[in-house]
């Protein structure tokens, strides 16, 4: 079996499981969607879900969070992990959004990407779930992991993996794709020790071969 198709025997499979794939983030808006996703690297989506709703509340546009101090941000986002460079972030993103984006998220990879704190995997994130624009397939730790794994690419750089992946999953695919890996990663594949027998994709991992 080749890349090609063992990528689309991965889809078929893990579809059955988790047939409405999405992500565990919540927000309400492509820019509360953003801000979530800035605040989730290195942090579990779980914390970020628990500090949210009160950040939201208080600041529920880019101008909102633009006006205030970086303290202030800093002071409601402090159970995520590098919560100080985060805030720095979101404040700097969010002016450049007022200011060059007339206070208005911008829909593609090259506007998004430009912004403080944002690179690919972030824009990726917004654009297929907020935006439903597949440019590109979203590489985090799990996706980087179960792909390599299971034989889909051999890089370690996640833009080089995240170019090995378009290559072979369908592009009809590739906003689910990476929702369907991490799914699969946290429920039967995780990065510690584990049992493989009760594995879905058990056949088609040179691991258990």
């Amino acid at each position: 079996m080749n890349k090609v198709e063992k990528a689309k025997e991965v889809i078929k499979r893990l579809k059955k499981i988790y047939p409405h794939p999405k992500t565990a983030l919540n927000y309400s808006s492509a820019f509360e969607l953003l801000i979530a996703t800035m605040l989730s690297a290195q942090t579990t989506d779980k914390t970020v879900n628990t500090v949210t709703p009160e950040l939201f509340k208080k600041y529920k546009t880019p101008f909102d969070f633009a006006k205030t101090s970086i303290k202030n941000i800093n002071q409601m986002i402090k159970r995520v992990n590098f919560h100080m460079n985060k805030s720095k972030s979101i404040k700097a993103a969010s002016i450049m959004i007022v200011e060059k984006f007339d206070n208005k998220l911008p829909d593609n990879m090259k506007d998004l990407d430009s912004l403080p704190g944002v690179a690919r995997k972030t824009a990726n994130v917004v654009l297929g779930n907020a935006f439903g624009k597949a440019e590109g397939i979203v590489v985090d730790t799990h996706v980087m992991r179960i792909s390599r794994k299971l034989g889909l690419t051999e890089n370690i750089d996640p833009v080089k993996i995240e170019k090995d992946l378009m290559k072979i999953v369908p592009k009809k695919d590739w906003i689910e794709f990476s929702h369907l890996l991490i799914n699969f990663g946290r429920e039967y594949c995780p990065a510690r020790p584990h049992i493989c027998n009760t594995c879905p994709l058990e056949d088609l991992c040179p691991d258990v071969q």
